[in-house]
């Protein structure tokens, strides 16, 4: 996949910093870097035209002195990226993640093997790894899970792991959809299903178990959708998200009947779970 990255002037100020974050954000940007002086901000280039910027009148009025170049970065083959700069991420003493060329560690109870074909969904992000946590500590056996926005596939391949009895791993990127495919082969695992596209694809299936880690606008777009999806008493964990999102997020879900049970915060990155009623 090809990506725009958006070079901005880095406030010194650390709400403004995350006001900025937030706004792009809601405008589609799904990753951000930080430099000392700048901060740096990625959206897919078919989510992008030339006048996106400056037929954006609220961008513009908020941070137009900030916006500073646009840069198209080429699909690149994010497995060398990958073995240069990654390390091992291990969660809770519990779950190891790691790629094919790292030892396995015998003493880890869930050693997952991710080989990436993009640069998102490595439990390096503090979303995923938020899930993560939360995950390693619901007992999810024998439950039908859902993945919505799966990436790596990562979420899919640990809920096996716990022995769900089967996964649907969806998303509506190419590139994750190959990249779920070649790590669940890698992890030997025969109960993931995935599938190309959104939330508009389900018919009459039920989950128990729904994890959706995408950003705040698909969320609250599909929040409604996802609630139908779930047995009575089920679990959905959103993540994806700020905290100052949280309380939007919260509003929409209870306004389709989920209730809200708790939260998790990293680095003002959120994951907050939900049952359905």
């Amino acid at each position: 996949m090809n990506y725009i990255e958006l070079k901005c002037k880095k406030p010194t100020n650390e709400e403004q910093l995350e006001i900025l974050i937030a706004d792009l954000a809601d405008l589609g940007f799904e990753s951000f870097a930080e430099e000392e002086n700048h901060l740096l901000a990625y959206i897919p280039d078919k989510n992008y035209s030339d006048t996106f910027l400056a037929e954006n009148k609220y961008l513009q009025k908020q941070h137009k002195n900030n916006l500073l170049s646009i840069n198209f970065i080429k699909e690149q083959n994010w497995n060398a990226v990958w073995e240069s700069n990654y390390e091992p991420v291990i969660i809770k003493k519990r779950c190891q993640i790691r790629a094919p060329f790292h030892p396995a560690n015998s003493e880890i109870e869930f050693d997952l093997i991710i080989q990436p074909k993009m640069s998102f969904g490595t439990a390096h992000h503090e979303t995923t790894s938020l899930i993560i946590e939360i995950l390693l500590d619901e007992n999810i056996k024998g439950m039908k899970v859902l993945d919505m926005g799966c990436g790596t596939g990562v979420l899919a391949i640990l809920s096996s792991f716990k022995d769900a009895k089967n996964i649907l791993a969806v998303d509506n990127d190419e590139w994750a959809y190959n990249n779920s495919l070649e790590n669940i082969a890698l992890n030997n695992i025969d109960n993931v299903e995935v599938k190309l596209g959104d939330a508009g694809i389900f018919a009459n299936e039920i989950f128990d178990l729904i994890l959706a880690n995408i950003n705040k606008n698909v969320l609250l777009a599909d929040i409604a959708t996802y609630s139908k999806l779930l047995v009575p008493g089920g679990i959905i964990i959103f993540s994806g998200f700020y905290t100052h999102d949280l309380e939007d997020i919260k509003s929409e879900a209870e306004k389709s009947g989920l209730k809200y049970q708790f939260h998790k915060e990293k680095n003002k990155w959120v994951a907050v779970v939900f049952s359905a009623s």
